[in-house]
């Protein structure tokens, strides 16, 4: 809920003020939406000094930027007993100084807010908002509304001209680096916006809501969208330049055409739809007059898009991956071997035929996790559509991903043939990942086995981390904070496989090492554990130290291809992720981190451990009783109390 606090408690924020550039053309501060937490910070003198700190922080990254396209900035204080996340954004059309103008205006607004653990302000110009927690993948929340105003256009056509800008704009902005566009059409003015930091799938779904309501507003001359993640404004007046508007039909996708004759096409789908709709009734009621009605089941014939948990029968998977034939063999890790396989509709999946023996507990507790962890959709995870119980053996059936692992084309066979875009993209979509397990799914699972042979590739080359809460199903791991032991060395935080320590930290030491592969196409150690001449995190640590990073990239990037700077930044937040467990960032923070696009001043400290790197290995050894040579993935018992 959102209300509104007393202004009693000031929140200082002259040094803001100092920010803003004298001469403005138009900050453009009609105030849209005040919003303030019902809940007011435990420590409130703290917040607000952490929140000061924040806000001014906010503004001295945009005051500092060269500019281009929409200026915005993220910021926190996450390691503070009273964190506070921040974001700010302007409009594409407003030059630095009105954009600090606009920003310094809704800084002052939130005093409002006193200690109100969240705040945002929307101005027509600008976005602010800052909570006690992330919220920057955040598109739509409940309270979106359109902001009309009062007064039909005089233009004959506008509604339809308005409509249809809109309508493109919805479209088009998600497809559009920095999500912004202005245009104008027929007279009409409009421009739309996305929050930088959401991902392009948010974009499209708040926009699509935002458009639902701003075409409520017509055929008022003017009207407005508001929501967390996006805006959109259009006006029978200008209100910015039109030097600069962009051409939507470039972006817009090759089936997007409006429709003269809409009522003869929703005529033609609706004779159609209740054609089909009648036809799937027949067949259901055939199909429930073979066979009596089953739980949890899956029709393996029309299995396209699941969207559960499905049990599969065996018998169709063993024929789908022929017998579980090496031929269709994809791999194998700690949890079990994996399967190439082709359903009966031609659909290709992937089954994970996992390494555990079934009794009745086992299965009971195995059904539970699988429908947990089928419940977790994001676009940087794996999705598992199913399961099989009905033999012997412990089936997963997982969406299939024709690229296979990233380590492949970092130090494999397709080694090289990554550029620092898609290298890039890789690490963020990975962090977005991780950070949605961690805090944006309603149980905390940590994947504990973060490698670049887990992440695997779509098409597009986006990442989908794989084998995440398989950890869970392992006998006796019942909760998501079980001491059952998941590794593999060289990515292994040294706290959890020394003393058992495990919580969301320990990701993130894997995440910073496979960041370190991403940009050196090195592995993190060699694969014979015997006589290591030098492990990566080791050598990035010596590289910093003598500030020297530029020496890590990989050799096949070409330097055309990249900005130093932002490399050398990646690196760093890297190595921010393998420092001590208490000065690892979280994997929310990791994104901010990521997305910020400023260079970082950050005195990091080496872990101690990086002294001795022998020192994990030794460790491991000494639980599993064998020195074998391959950095495979080991399963331990469990650590006593400490």
């Amino acid at each position: 809920m959102w209300g509104l606090f007393n202004e009693t408690i000031l929140i200082p924020f002259c040094f803001l003020l100092t920010l803003s550039i004298s001469v403005r053309a138009d900050p453009q501060t009609k105030l849209l939406n005040l919003g303030c937490s019902n809940y007011n910070a435990t420590n409130p003198s703290l917040f607000i000094t952490n929140l000061n700190a924040t806000i001014s922080d906010l503004l001295s990254h945009i005051s500092a930027s060269d500019g281009g396209g929409a200026l915005f900035a993220t910021a926190g204080n996450a390691r503070s007993v009273t964190p506070v996340y921040a974001l700010a954004f302007c409009r594409g059309y407003l030059s630095r100084g009105d954009c600090l103008g606009c920003l310094t205006s809704a800084a002052a607004r939130l005093r409002a807010c006193g200690s109100g653990t969240g705040g945002r302000v929307i101005y027509d110009g600008c976005n602010l908002r800052y909570e006690s927690a992330p919220f920057f993948e955040q598109g739509t929340l409940p309270g979106n509304a359109p902001v009309c105003v009062n007064g039909t256009a005089s233009a004959g056509g506008f509604t339809s001209v308005a409509e249809g800008l809109l309508q493109d704009m919805s479209s088009a902005t998600p497809n559009i680096a920095g999500y912004f566009v202005d245009e104008v059409r027929g007279g009409v003015y409009a421009v739309a916006q996305c929050a930088p930091t959401v991902s392009k799938l948010v974009c499209s779904d708040c926009l699509q809501v935002a458009f639902n309501n701003i075409k409520g507003c017509l055929p008022s001359w003017e009207g407005r969208a508001i929501d967390a993640g996006c805006f959109m404004r259009y006006s029978g007046e200008a209100f910015f330049s039109a030097n600069n508007t962009v051409d939507l039909s470039a972006y817009l996708s090759s089936g997007h055409k409006r429709k003269k004759n809409t009522s003869i096409i929703i005529g033609v789908a609706v004779v159609c739809a209740l054609v089909f709709l009648t036809l799937l009734l027949v067949l259901v009621w055939v199909r429930r007059r073979k066979r009596p009605q089953e739980s949890w089941r899956a029709d393996i014939l029309g299995a396209t898009e699941l969207r559960g948990p499905m049990n599969f029968h065996y018998r169709d998977l063993k024929s789908a991956t022929n017998n579980f034939s090496k031929e269709c063999k994809l791999g194998e890790g700690g949890f079990g071997q994996v399967y190439k396989g082709t359903l009966k509709n031609g659909k290709i999946i992937a089954v994970k035929k996992l390494a555990m023996t079934q009794s009745k507990n086992v299965k009971s507790s195995f059904l539970s996790e699988v429908k947990l962890i089928s419940n977790v959709h994001h676009q940087n995870l794996l999705r598992l559509l199913g399961c099989s119980t009905k033999s012997d053996e412990l089936l997963l059936v997982y969406e299939y991903m024709a690229n296979g692992s990233l380590d492949k084309f970092l130090y494999g066979e397709m080694s090289g043939m990554l550029n620092w875009k898609q290298r890039f993209d890789i690490v963020v979509g990975m962090a977005r990942g991780l950070a949605y397990l961690h805090h944006e799914f309603h149980v905390c699972i940590i994947h504990r086995d973060i490698k670049s042979s887990n992440v695997l590739l779509d098409d597009n080359f986006r990442p989908k981390i794989a084998d995440f809460g398989l950890a869970r199903l392992m006998p006796g791991d019942q909760s998501h904070l079980s001491t059952y032991f998941a590794g593999t060395l060289g990515y292994i935080a040294p706290e959890y496989v020394i003393h058992g320590d495990l919580t969301e930290k320990v990701d993130a030491y894997s995440f910073g090492i496979v960041v370190l592969e991403i940009i050196s196409g090195q592995r993190s150690c060699d694969s014979k554990l015997e006589h290591v001449p030098q492990h990566l995190l080791e050598l990035a640590w010596k590289l910093y130290e003598h500030d020297n990073l530029p020496n890590l990239i990989d050799k096949s990037l070409d330097p055309n291809e990249y900005d130093l700077e932002e490399v050398v930044r990646v690196i760093t937040i890297a190595l921010l992720c393998t420092q001590t467990v208490s000065l690892r960032p979280t994997m929310s923070e990791v994104v901010v981190l990521l997305l910020s696009q400023h260079s970082l001043h950050l005195s990091l400290s080496r872990p101690a451990f990086i002294e001795s790197p022998g020192k994990v290995r030794d460790a491991v050894i000494s639980y599993t009783g064998s020195s074998s040579a391959d950095p495979t993935t080991i399963l331990m018992p469990k650590f006593s109390a400490r």
